[in-house]
């Protein structure tokens, strides 16, 4: 899979949420593509995105189904790219080990820019 360094995966449950965190990554001069979580990933098309944010939901587990496939494709490319930010309502217990390996950081709700910017552009390596 080709990686695209300015391309972010915003996986959520919550369009208003999906909206709010696309504007704070095209504020980082990235190109957010939102997606719900069943379809994330065939949606790209063979493209991996440098940033995958997920919004957990209530209980950390709305992108659950996720986690597998991010975990191949970072195994396969030998790094951990993507790199993956839970959106968390500080429900942190809700979060499995096996889970919070493919996870780089988690911001807590309420989405705020000047906490999830810092964030994004460290882990796209924009800093």
């Amino acid at each position: 899979m080709v990686v695209d360094p300015l391309l972010v995966l915003v996986a959520g449950k919550s369009r208003i949420n999906a909206v709010v965190v696309s504007r704070i990554v095209e504020r980082c001069g990235l190109r957010p593509v939102m997606e719900q979580p069943e379809t994330a990933f065939r949606s790209l098309r063979g493209v991996l995105p440098a940033l995958v944010i997920l919004d957990g939901g209530t209980a950390n587990a709305d992108c659950a189904e996720l986690i597998e496939p991010l975990a191949r494709a970072r195994s396969a490319a030998g790094r951990p790219t993507p790199g993956v930010i839970l959106l968390s309502t500080g429900n942190f217990d809700a979060i499995d080990p096996a889970r919070a390996k493919v996870i780089d950081a988690v911001v807590s709700k309420p989405i705020l820019p000047e906490v999830l910017q810092p964030v994004v552009r460290r882990l796209v390596g924009a800093e």
